[in-house]
């Protein structure tokens, strides 16, 4: 997730008063998509879920696995 303008290859969404993009064509592959903003004892922050599989060897790096 990051902050960024929107373009006209986005699908975009408001909610509870926070407008959402996603890329169309990563849309297609992700939904549905949940995003949820949670507090635990160990902080607080979003937590996003959505269809799509995480890649063999990945547990959830954001992104950054590689």
């Amino acid at each position: 997730m990051a902050l960024d303008e929107s373009n006209e290859g986005d699908e975009i969404f408001t909610r509870n008063g926070l407008t959402f993009m996603i890329a169309k064509t990563l849309y297609e592959d992700v939904k549905p998509i949940k995003v949820d903003f949670i507090e635990t004892p160990r902080g607080s922050g979003y937590a996003i879920e959505s269809s799509l599989k995480k890649a063999d060897g990945c547990s959830g790096c954001a992104g950054s696995c590689g």
